[in-house]
């Protein structure tokens, strides 16, 4: 795995929002991360009764599935959640999307901060999809296996 490919990686999650979240006990929903490279882990607001939340109680084995908009990143990101009550964190991550969830803002009793410690990723990174269209296109003249982008693994 190359430094650069980790690199891209955060980079890319960076300019990323949604992805789907799903614990070994919760099923796959899509949630708003915020990443944080110097921790290597991504966080959640979530409220209290969710699946997610009560998965995260446990310290639960997660699986993150992350596809930017303009389709330079695929990745499955695995690690663990944990429920987190940190008031200064919650101040830092806060913002009008999370507000719209809650009635008394981030002050509701409601909310939830999860933690996603991150233990590995799989990564695709691409051109998008007019590079791909030309790849395919470029692998029916001349035979050969398209340029799909660089794919690796990335250990946290």
């Amino acid at each position: 795995m190359s430094t650069s490919l980790k690199k891209e990686f955060w980079d890319r999650v960076d300019d990323t929002r949604i992805g789907m979240l799903a614990t070994d006990t919760a099923r796959a929903i899509p949630m708003s991360h915020y990443a944080d490279h110097d921790a290597n882990c991504l966080w959640f607001i979530t409220a209290r009764d969710t699946d997610l939340a009560k998965s995260a109680q446990t310290g639960a084995a997660a699986e993150y599935l992350v596809t930017s908009k303009d389709e330079h990143l695929y990745a499955r990101i695995d690690g663990t959640v944990q429920a987190v009550t940190d008031p200064a964190k919650l101040d830092e991550l806060w913002n009008a999307f999370a507000a719209a969830w809650y009635k008394d803002g981030r002050k509701d009793d409601d909310v939830q901060l999860v933690r996603m410690d991150l233990k590995q990723a799989e990564v695709w990174l691409t051109g998008g999809s007019l590079s791909f269209l030309y790849e395919i296109a470029k692998a029916n003249v001349t035979k050969q296996v398209p340029d799909a982008g660089e794919h690796g693994t990335i250990r946290f």
